[in-house]
């Protein structure tokens, strides 16, 4: 006697939800595994902004008091430029598992699309944050010191960065036909996104409409955190921290740094929540 078939219903509750999400996670880190060349690239990138680039335009700067130099304002811009570029590429997995056809058998799967949509973007935001640990651990070199406290900050920092990052990315993927659309869209997103986020300059010093333009880039709020917490471990001069660390400002009054993560882990909420909205709409 046969049934007609219908649609696969979701089950679990839950626990089956944060088992698929576990799933997911697992299945990228294996993937990335496999993959170790791309991060192996990136990480040469890094270290090519960190000491060749900022080395570079730091010959230009005069010379400043206290030994403190462009690499040590540039580094939590770099560590982010790590995350954003490792997020962008890690995220492109969604648009490869579609043209192989993978993703259609996840999405008929007796899952939660929350769950599918959750597990990429925490696994994205856990690769890009392996990646930008191996750069924080050269904070030394830009003349940063080890302190503990300073080291579980930034690599806190970068969690929060990365998901917001990674729940924007995926959504973009998920919304993308094919791995070149994806890489295209990302491109053209990725190069005003970095620019206007103080990673190569502070917001504050830039001129006044580039200034109110980036104050709506949810990646400046993770990337000034980052440099406060470096500079309040960093002996500077005042006109040092006038240069290098002005931070943001709202009306005229600068923004604290818990304010600042707070904003980012809201745009995570909210990219998470669109994420979702699109793979919902996935056939």
């Amino acid at each position: 006697m046969s049934t007609a078939a219908g649609p696969v219903a979701v089950t679990g509750g839950p626990v089956h939800a944060a088992r698929t999400v576990m799933v997911m996670v697992r299945r990228e880190m294996i993937r990335t595994l496999y993959e170790w060349g791309r991060p192996f690239s990136l990480f040469l990138q890094s270290l090519l902004w960190l000491f060749v680039v900022s080395g570079g335009f730091g010959s230009l700067l005069p010379d400043l008091p206290d030994g403190v130099g462009l690499d040590t304002a540039m580094f939590p811009g770099v560590v982010t430029m790590t995350i954003v570029i490792a997020v962008m590429y890690s995220a492109s997995s969604v648009t490869a598992d579609r043209d192989s056809g993978f993703l259609r058998e996840m999405l008929v799967a007796p899952v939660s699309r929350a769950a599918l949509a959750f597990g990429k973007i925490l696994s994205t935001a856990l690769l890009a944050t392996a990646q930008a640990v191996f750069v924080i651990a050269l904070a030394g070199f830009a003349g940063i010191p080890y302190h503990p406290l300073l080291m579980a900050q930034l690599v806190l920092l970068s969690f929060v960065c990365a998901l917001a990052v990674a729940a924007f990315a995926v959504t973009v993927a998920a919304g993308s036909t094919n791995t070149q659309t994806y890489f295209g869209v990302s491109q053209l997103l990725v190069m005003p996104l970095v620019m206007l986020s103080g990673a190569l300059f502070p917001v504050g010093v830039l001129p006044g409409w580039l200034e109110r333009l980036a104050l709506y880039n949810p990646i400046a709020y993770a990337v000034d955190p980052m440099r406060q917490a470096v500079f309040d471990r960093v002996s500077a001069a005042p006109e040092v921290h006038a240069l290098f660390n002005p931070g943001i400002h709202w009306s005229g009054h600068r923004l604290d740094a818990s304010a600042e993560v707070l904003l980012v882990l809201a745009a995570a909420a909210f990219f998470t929540w669109t994420a979702v909205l699109r793979f919902r709409r996935l056939s």
